[in-house]
């Protein structure tokens, strides 16, 4: 069982981190590199005469992008390390592995780790004001833990108490509130943030939906005589 799961975590996580990479580079990347240009300064809302800058083109940092595609593929895989596991645990108790419910893990883990913290804390750019980090790297941590728990009730509860368990959990982080300024300023214009925001939730949610399916099929392939 542990060569399973080690097995369908580092091919699925890399897999997976790859496209995350790319998918990065195309539709994260370019936001990201021109938000750092408002936090520097050399960007603002509107030119000197109230004119809207004009778009800009960006050089490419080799050292940069391989160690992101690095950091991503390493990231990825550690993900595939806990849904792999999460997966032997259901499988254990009889539950079918293969690429369709592969998908739906993928899923729930985005839901858990990315979706459900997104909700009071979205994905910030460089400039944008935000709470000290420690404070948020907690609300976040407890959210994933709360969200994953509820997740799993849902799935593998027997009875409406566990349903109403799940939904106390769901919903208490974000009772509580995330860390948040006073105040939301910063140099980076919001329509920037936004589609941020969404760009990096659509590739999340890609990337899961692939990494499960991946561990899926990989899984049902070695269980074949």
């Amino acid at each position: 069982m542990f060569q399973k799961v080690l097995t369908s975590a580092v091919f699925a996580g890399f897999g997976a981190g790859l496209l995350a990479a790319l998918l990065q580079f195309t539709f994260v990347q370019p936001v990201l590199l021109r938000a750092e240009l408002f936090e520097s300064g050399a960007l603002m809302h509107f030119g000197a005469d109230g004119t809207p800058v004009p778009e800009l083109t960006f050089t490419v940092d080799a050292r940069r992008d391989g160690l992101s595609i690095l950091f991503t593929a390493l990231i990825y895989t550690g993900y595939a390390m806990v849904l792999s596991a999460a997966m032997a645990f259901a499988a254990r108790r009889g539950h079918a592995i293969n690429l369709r419910s592969g998908l739906l893990w993928g899923i729930a883990g985005f839901v858990a780790v990315q979706l459900a913290p997104a909700f009071s804390l979205p994905p910030e750019l460089p400039g944008s004001a935000a709470a000290e980090v420690g404070a948020r790297q907690v609300w976040w941590s407890a959210t994933i833990v709360a969200t994953a728990v509820a997740l799993g009730l849902i799935a593998f509860g027997r009875n409406w108490i566990a349903i109403l368990i799940a939904a106390a959990l769901t919903l208490a982080p974000h009772l509580v509130g995330a860390p948040h300024t006073a105040d939301y300023i910063g140099p980076v214009p919001p329509e920037l943030a936004g589609l941020f925001a969404a760009r990096a939730l659509g590739v999340g949610l890609m990337a899961w939906s692939i990494l499960g399916a991946l561990i899926g099929l990989i899984w049902s392939r070695e269980a074949e005589p």
